[in-house]
């Protein structure tokens, strides 16, 4: 009886082990970070400034991570103001309570901290984060993310030999609380003092329009070998025409979707918009290479201090770069980027986080149950404020976020009134909402009337860029749409005096912001929101976050910030092993005590 005993203690203990395993080792890894988000000093363009760092870095750290995995982002707030952190591109499957923005998060005060918890669910990719509130992403906050395939899934090119993030950006050297005080003021920042790559300043490619001392990125490589390049444009408002020298860019994707490999020997980047590029090392290095990051559409000798000069520098280098820098496209070709634009098609036959085809989604034979044409106009000035407006509406956020106004059936916070047209009515100030019909196909029309680039980026989706000219969108216009292979994405550009239409699936149940990613333009209001609610009960929609913070009409709700909990920037798989050992452990105590 006692043997018998004893046999049946340990058969529990060790399907308990068993049960447990599971858990550590067979679902999807987690990966937890801590970080402090703090001002610190940095003099990107020689002169000391305060600028945005995480974890002490500027750029951020870069969230690495692989399809499926679950992250946790622990966020400690030790700025002077209220802080969030969006993710730009990540779709946050059924779960738009960590999307980052106004309309679905109470700001993180200044000495809290709070944790995002997401999947980056069914992915792959480039990406970046960046501070949404406040005009904080001028000065900094930003980082990279990288989502890479399930090694089931077959990556569409020889695996590169490096990678390598670069973020380039327009430049101020002053302070964003000022900025964010001169958009409302006046109609343009004016010239940027510089443009950045990699928080860092250009390479003294000129001595009268680069001072000495300032610190520039070098890209070190070997020769013959291949490295991706993921290139974010992180700026306020300029569009950027990145190139390196003497070097090829093969394109191989963009913001989540493979595209088909073409060859670029430069590629303009709008506001927002993500990039990777293979590039070969297959030059005689007879001296380092100029990486270039320069404004594009403007036609002003202002501009000519505002390029950003990196170095790209094979082992085997012989000298320094020199000479002039390779040229960019005609400032007066308007065609060019447009033709560029158009030429970027998805890659029907990879397969991207799934195992079936890109092209097995076939939107080109989708009814469009919805279409709005969305008309951006020059900033108007409304109630002495420079604003700019969709439809003639500038968004002005709530004190209470729409998601927790919808969670919590608070009447009065917005209108799913947003109109599908311009309306024949003055400018006016409004939390408008567009009412989405879950699993309907929406088309959207961004017509820009404005006399700059505009790019325009959806939360929690990506959409497929279908057409694109100059002039005014028409019913007509439909006739030359790309409904075969048009990119998949999230963030599209729109030409001065043209339009862009993108079709949207509508599967994915939330409050999602649409936006430009222009910052001035958006901070005086050119953003609103496309509600999707689905009519039935979803088990799989993640609930209200146990640590939500609440604000505005729910602020009664909030208790007092809890213990911060760091996390250890450990391994899953580390952590899993970790509590199979201690689990094995205890059941061999338990056996042995029984003994």
């Amino acid at each position: 009886m006692l043997l018998r005993s004893l046999d049946n203690r340990f058969c529990f203990c060790f399907s308990l082990l068993l049960w447990w395993i599971p858990v550590g080792l067979g679902d999807d890894p987690f990966v937890f970070y801590d970080w402090t988000v703090s001002y610190i000093t940095a003099a990107p363009l020689g002169i000391k400034q305060q600028v945005i760092g995480i974890q002490g870095q500027f750029p951020g750290p870069i969230l690495n991570v692989t399809t499926n995995w679950n992250v946790v982002v622990n966020v400690r707030n030790n700025l002077d103001e209220p802080f969030l952190i969006t993710w730009n591109g990540i779709q946050q499957r059924k779960n738009s309570w960590q999307d980052g923005v106004l309309g679905t998060n109470c700001p993180i005060p200044p000495g809290w901290n709070w944790t995002y918890q997401f999947q980056v669910k069914d992915q792959i990719g480039s990406f970046f984060y960046f501070p949404s509130l406040g005009f904080h992403r001028a000065a900094g906050g930003y980082g990279g993310i990288i989502i890479n395939n399930r090694e089931v899934i077959p990556v569409p090119f020889g695996i590169p030999d490096g990678d390598v993030t670069l973020f380039i950006s327009d430049w101020y050297i002053q302070d964003h609380k000022k900025l964010r005080g001169d958009v409302v003021s006046k109609t343009s920042l004016g010239v940027p003092d510089g443009v950045l790559i990699n928080g860092l300043g250009p390479y003294q490619f000129n001595k009268d329009l680069v001072s000495d001392g300032i610190s520039y990125q070098i890209i070190n490589v070997e020769p013959g070998k291949t490295y991706r390049f993921r290139v974010h444009n992180v700026g306020i408002s300029t569009s950027l025409n990145f190139r390196i020298q003497n070097h090829n860019l093969v394109l191989v994707e963009t913001e989540g979707s493979y595209t088909m490999q073409q060859n670029y020997s430069n590629m303009d980047i709008h506001v927002g918009q993500s990039y990777s590029f293979l590039v070969t090392m297959d030059q005689t290095a007879i001296s380092d290479y100029y990486i270039v990051a320069s404004p594009r559409f403007t036609n002003t000798s202002a501009w000519a201090k505002a390029i950003g000069v990196a170095i790209l520098h094979y082992s085997n280098s012989q000298g320094p770069a020199s000479g002039p820098l390779p040229d960019p496209p005609d400032e007066y070709d308007t065609d060019f980027s447009m033709t560029q634009a158009r030429s970027i098609r998805w890659n029907l036959s990879a397969g991207a986080a799934r195992p079936n085809p890109q092209g097995s989604f076939r939107y080109g034979q989708i009814s469009v149950t919805d279409v709005y044409v969305i008309l951006n106009r020059p900033p108007e000035l409304v109630d002495g404020k420079w604003l700019n407006t969709l439809n003639g509406i500038s968004y002005i956020a709530p004190s209470t976020p729409l998601m927790l106004a919808l969670q919590f059936k608070v009447p009065g916070i917005f209108k799913l009134d947003f109109p599908n047209r311009m309306m024949n009515r003055p400018a006016k100030v409004d939390t408008s909402v567009i009412n989405g019909t879950f699993k309907g196909f929406l088309e959207i029309i961004f017509q820009n009337n404005s006399t700059s680039v505009h790019s325009y980026h959806l939360d929690g989706y990506s959409f497929f860029v279908v057409g694109m000219d100059y002039g005014v969108w028409t019913e007509d216009s439909r006739s030359t749409y790309n409904k075969w292979d048009g990119v998949a994405r999230c963030t599209t550009q729109v030409f001065p005096g043209a339009w862009t239409a993108i079709l949207v699936s509508l599967d994915n149940a939330g409050m999602w912001n649409l936006r430009t990613q222009n910052l001035d333009s958006w901070y005086r209001g050119q953003e609103l929101y496309l509600s999707v609610v689905n009519p039935e009960e979803d088990k799989d929609e993640v609930p209200l976050p146990d640590d939500v913070i609440y604000c505005g009409t729910l602020s009664f709700l909030q208790k007092d910030q809890a213990q911060r909990v760091y996390f250890s920037e450990a391994s899953s798989l580390d952590k899993a092993i970790h509590i199979t050992m201690l689990l094995f452990l205890l059941a061999l105590s338990i056996f042995s005590g029984a003994c």
